[in-house]
């Protein structure tokens, strides 16, 4: 092939025309894109310089004959949470002097399309896949582990099959009642996810959270009051209406995550309230927007970057070894107070 004139742009490029652009054989050119032992520096540079002027991509179905595509998938339950980019930003950063590529998922936080997601997954032939909070059954996790490696991120579920990175959720939701009633606070209510599966129910990190709330209220010898929602906005909102119609409002509320928080913030303002100063409010996650001045949301910081880059790492190690142990990797949660808690009025 004529240098100058290049392969058909109608066409995708293939490593034949990647070493005929740079005068060497295919073998040499094949050698490079595998960083293989005998490529001389200068082979490397010409290779280099050919992938780029043509704009050659290898095909991952290709590399996944050959033992790896070196793609790894991580299942999202909703894009809209801004505490999952956290989770992914530490995926992302684990894996940047690495060859692998990260490709999402959004689940629409309901088992059918997890399992349609997954199977795609599978059926591309990707290395491994990071699992954030999936709501499908544990004989379908086990099945799942069994046929790729997973590592699974908030679900406090155990197996000899996948790994688990979790927040210590008892612990962060006993910081948020700790410091409520520490500020006086005798009525404190909280807005949780309601699940409707009884067979996983235990394991989903809102449901253990909503556990250790409870844990922490009766120690400190006060009454639960629990609004059954979602962790969305909307679900803040809707959890926040109930609470306020009770015959005895709430002096503060705990949103099982910052993004319910904003949708608390949202009923309060249309009922009139302020924030400390008729209610107080915190969230869980720690996210970007609660740290914003105008809403300096005290919350609990889970550390969402590390907790990615602890799975990225485990997934490594899994594909890497299928038959070792399973890892359970926990962290310890920190209340980072800001501006919506205050002693109640």
């Amino acid at each position: 092939m004529d240098r100058a004139a290049g392969p058909d742009p109608q066409r995708r490029v293939t490593i034949v025309d990647v070493a005929r652009h740079a005068g060497v054989s295919t073998t040499a050119a094949s050698k490079v894109l595998r960083n293989a032992y005998g490529a001389s520096p200068a082979m490397r540079a010409k290779v280099q310089q050919a992938i780029e002027e043509l704009g050659y991509r290898p095909y991952a179905a290709a590399r996944g004959l050959r033992g790896q595509t070196y793609t790894i998938g991580v299942l999202l339950p909703d894009i809209r949470n801004p505490f999952f980019p956290d989770i992914i930003d530490g995926i992302t950063d684990a894996l940047r002097d690495t060859d692998y590529h990260v490709l999402l998922g959004p689940s629409c936080d309901n088992e059918k399309d997890e399992a349609k997601i997954t199977d795609a997954m599978v059926d591309r032939g990707m290395d491994g896949i990071v699992l954030i909070a999936p709501v499908m059954s544990p004989r379908r996790l086990e099945r799942l582990a069994k046929t790729i490696p997973a590592v699974v991120v908030g679900r406090h579920s155990r197996s000899a099959h996948f790994d688990t990175v979790t927040d210590d959720d008892v612990a962060g939701a006993a910081l948020v009642v700790d410091h409520l009633a520490d500020l006086g606070h005798r009525r404190i209510a909280h807005i949780e996810h309601h699940e409707t599966d009884p067979v996983h129910l235990a394991e989903m990190p809102n449901a253990v959270r909503a556990d250790g709330y409870r844990k922490a209220m009766r120690a400190r010898g006060l009454a639960v009051d629990i609004a059954s929602t979602s962790y969305t906005q909307e679900g803040g909102y809707l959890g926040a209406r109930q609470l306020l119609a009770r015959p005895q409002r709430p002096t503060a509320i705990f949103a099982g995550a910052d993004i319910v928080a904003m949708g608390v913030l949202t009923a309060l303002s249309e009922a009139g309230l302020s924030v400390p100063g008729d209610i107080s409010l915190a969230g869980y996650d720690n996210t970007s927007f609660a740290a914003l001045g105008p809403i300096s949301l005290t919350s609990v910081d889970q550390a969402g970057h590390h907790i990615g880059a602890h799975a990225a790492r485990l997934l490594q190690e899994r594909i890497g070894d299928r038959s070792r142990p399973a890892a359970q990797v926990k962290l310890s949660p920190a209340l980072v107070p800001r501006r919506t808690t205050a002693p109640p009025p």
